[in-house]
């Protein structure tokens, strides 16, 4: 008999065309069956005791303990592989650490174990229980039950349109494990603030909450790391209560404890960041409008080898046993003070970013109250100041009518440009646009004409009806600058230019007087 066993179904063939008189070498042609195999299972059919038709009425069991019951018991496992895998835990332990390699770790085992196994063979044990520990396990997700949170490991960029600097933005992705149905959306920042905003935008996607939410040990989520009772951040905490939501966190340094959101990424590469790689945008709002246009194109694709998407499987499965909404989303706010500066502003330390209050409340105690949108200053009960939030850090957002007068004089100066003055000088007249042009043509660097232009603008609106006629005037000249228009209105050269010459005597006509025609 070959010494690879048959299967039982073949044995059962065997017996069969047995039992019904079959010749060795009919039955050869008929099942394939080596002669020499069949001889060595017809002589084990006799050995038991039983005939074929009887031997065709036992289970697979109990038929393959009498055609085994003279084999010799099966060898006793190796006392040296024992000794081994006692030792696995501690070398892969070892093998996280810097420099550890398997060569020194057999070189070790040896040391300890003289007659143990050969490096090759070490490794290819230590290789089969690595890849043991590594077998996944297939689980049933319950619809609407869990939703799996996390971020990309990649980031997503966008332009900024004023200082031209490239702004990475942390990308967070949410999925439900049932139908694959998720949501996607960058960020301005990784703070917990913005991932609260972000978990009720994805709420209002989905148009209910899970029964429960689950991340890894992310600081936004777990202020205290446990594998058995960990702490939720407070304001996380607060963000659950609101929408009814338990929440939940993996194992440390156990990713396939989530292994739909992590898929959830992969995939998020592949449909999302893969096909906007070439795209250039120049806001955050502009990226998460084509981040969503992708994610709808990829909950609409089949899935492999089904005829249902992931839209449709999370309208007709999940989306009715999702809970309801809570009346308003959650807004986190925080409190803190602050002294006005003498730059009247006060700094949010979160950000590091100055606000504006009016400037009479330079060296005042005001209390700021701020959330994910909007910044509010008060004075007491008062509210003074309200700002969108910016999380710019260093930077400064002003409102204009806080400002002194004679600040508010100087930023609309530092504010003018050559359209700015051009265009009031236009309101004037023709000739006043032009002499202003000239002026600012006039010098190497046209900053250097600001000076000029604004003392002509002083003088248009001392005299808004002899402007016109002054620099009309001052064209037919070879030098533009603000001297000559002042010469002209001082000494009233412009008014010159308005006087009409005096008309040329005529004698008035009468009946009396005779005409040129009279000498005809």
């Amino acid at each position: 008999m070959a010494n690879n066993p048959i299967s039982m179904h073949r044995i059962r063939q065997l017996l069969l065309f047995l039992d019904r008189g079959f010749s060795q070498r009919a039955i050869e042609k008929e099942t394939g069956i080596n002669r020499r195999t069949i001889a060595g299972y017809l002589k084990r059919f006799g050995e038991s005791g039983f005939s074929f038709r009887e031997l065709l009425l036992f289970d697979d069991s109990e038929l393959e303990v009498y055609l085994n019951a003279d084999k010799p018991p099966r060898e006793q496992p190796d006392p040296r592989r024992s000794e081994l895998e006692a030792l696995f835990p501690y070398m892969l332990s070892e093998l996280r650490k810097v420099g550890v390699t398997r060569l020194l770790l057999w070189q070790e085992y040896i040391r300890d174990y003289p007659g143990g196994f050969g490096y090759s063979r070490f490794c290819e044990l230590l290789q089969e229980h690595i890849l043991s520990r590594g077998a996944t396990m297939h689980f049933e997700h319950e619809p609407g039950r869990v939703l799996q949170v996390d971020f990309a490991g990649d980031m997503m960029h966008y332009a900024d349109t004023v200082s031209g600097e490239l702004v990475a933005c942390p990308v967070l992705v949410a999925v439900f494990p049932f139908s694959g149905y998720g949501y996607v959306e960058a960020l301005p920042n990784a703070s917990l603030p913005q991932v609260l905003r972000a978990l009720n935008n994805c709420l209002d996607y989905f148009g209910g909450s899970p029964l429960s939410a689950k991340s890894d040990n992310m600081k936004q989520w777990v202020s205290r790391i446990s594998r058995y009772e960990p702490k939720f951040t407070d304001m996380l905490q607060q963000w659950a209560n609101h929408n009814n939501i338990a929440l939940l966190a993996s194992r440390p340094a156990k990713p396939k404890d989530k292994p739909s959101v992590e898929n959830a990424v992969k995939i998020t590469y592949q449909r999302i960041y893969a096909p906007l790689r070439n795209n250039t945008f120049t806001s955050l709002g502009q990226m998460n409008h084509a981040i969503r246009q992708k994610l709808e194109e990829h909950h609409d694709r089949n899935f492999q080898r089904r005829t249902f998407s992931r839209r449709e499987l999370f309208t007709d499965k999940e989306k009715p046993v999702l809970q309801p909404l809570a009346g308003t989303s959650f807004v986190a706010k925080h409190y803190t003070r602050g002294k006005v500066q003498r730059n009247y502003h006060v700094v949010v330390g979160e950000d590091w970013h100055f606000y504006s209050v009016p400037a009479r409340y330079i060296g005042k105690k005001v209390r700021i109250v701020y959330c994910t949108d909007t910044v509010e200053i008060y004075h007491g009960s008062r509210r003074i100041a309200l700002h969108r939030r910016s999380y710019k850090k260093h930077g400064y957002t002003t409102d204009r009518e806080h400002l002194p007068e004679n600040h508010r004089h100087m930023r609309e100066r530092l504010a003018w440009n050559p359209d700015y003055y051009l265009s009031k000088a236009e309101t004037y007249g023709p000739a006043t646009r032009e002499y202003f042009q000239r002026v600012m043509d006039s010098k190497l660097i046209i900053d250097q004409s600001y000076q000029a232009c604004r003392g002509l603008m002083r003088l248009a609106t001392g005299y808004p009806e002899r402007i016109e006629g002054a620099c009309k005037r001052a064209l037919k000249g070879q030098r533009f600058n603000y001297t000559a228009i002042k010469n002209i209105l001082d000494n009233n050269m412009d008014l010159l230019e308005k006087k009409e010459a005096p008309k040329q005597y005529t004698i008035p006509l009468h009946d009396n007087i005779r005409g040129a025609g009279e000498y005809k």
